[in-house]
């Protein structure tokens, strides 16, 4: 595997001074994500949980709906100039009866670590149909828990206090515990790596959990937590007008400005609970 972070020198400057030093960087570099021996798409991610990011960007764009759709995960081994191992290539073996992706779907440009939907022709062609229906999921949310997901997805980044670049994904139940955390320089990234960590498990559809995200919440993001059967998106930034079209048409509870006890629910309203009544 390639190495999550980096070293490189930087020039410091801090007022009037002046100083040369080393400093960490989060990695960032190329996977292609190939099916069957056929090339799919080209991500620029951080190395780490590559066969979760694969089987999570599976799910998201339709072809897998559990784990039990893939036979196996590997890399294509290659090799650098300097004879080490590349492990930027992974090859997902489909079980049989799961039929090939569409060709509709090939990318030939690189999906870069900030837009994940590069290369798609229409607002139509990224609304796939989800095999799991979020609208009818019971999970109930409260307040005062949702508040404490941030700073709890904070605590969980390992990577992010050496580097300060990375993004987080976390997965959680209503009661605020933490089933899973990934980081990546992408947002889509660390939540397809969050995502094919449970598709791995054949853990979907993820009913009754919440998906909390570091940044904002895109219409793509939306789009990921429908498909592995999330039923609510938490981002302590904001969410796009077609994020929050999509949670309302697919009744997905959608939450931004996600700070302290401060928060905006922008869809699926009726999962918060009630405050409770203050003590007399």
């Amino acid at each position: 595997m390639g190495r999550v972070t980096v070293r490189r020198p930087v020039l410091r400057i801090r007022g009037d001074k002046r100083s040369q030093r080393p400093d960490t960087l989060a990695a960032e570099e190329p996977m292609e994500i190939r099916v069957g021996g056929r090339p799919l798409t080209v991500t620029m991610r951080t190395p780490g949980h590559d066969f979760d990011l694969a089987a999570g960007f599976l799910v998201s764009e339709g072809v897998v709906r559990s784990g039990s759709d893939i036979a196996g995960i590997r890399y294509c081994l290659g090799t650098a100039e300097d004879g080490s191992n590349t492990y930027n290539v992974v090859d997902v073996l489909l079980a049989p009866g799961v039929a090939a992706p569409d060709a509709s779907l090939e990318r030939n440009f690189y999906t870069t670590s900030s837009c994940g939907l590069c290369g798609k022709a229409s607002l139509d062609a990224v609304r796939t149909t989800s095999t799991w229906q979020v609208a009818d999921d019971p999970l109930r949310l409260d307040a005062d828990v949702l508040a404490e997901l941030p700073d709890k997805l904070r605590e969980a980044q390992k990577v992010f206090d050496s580097t300060g670049g990375l993004h987080a994904a976390g997965l959680f139940t209503a009661d605020g515990e933490l089933l899973g955390v990934r980081e990546d320089v992408g947002r889509h990234n660390a939540v397809d790596k969050v995502i094919g960590d449970a598709v791995r498990a054949d853990g979907l559809p993820l009913r009754e959990t919440i998906l909390v995200v570091s940044g904002r919440a895109s219409f793509e993001l939306v789009q990921k937590a429908i498909m592995a059967g999330i039923p609510a998106l938490a981002a302590v930034s904001a969410p796009s007008s077609l994020a929050v079209e999509l949670a309302a048409d697919a009744g997905l509870t959608l939450t931004g400005f996600l700070r302290g006890d401060s928060m905006n629910i922008y869809t699926g309203t009726h999962r918060l609970e009630d405050p409770k009544p203050e003590a007399a």
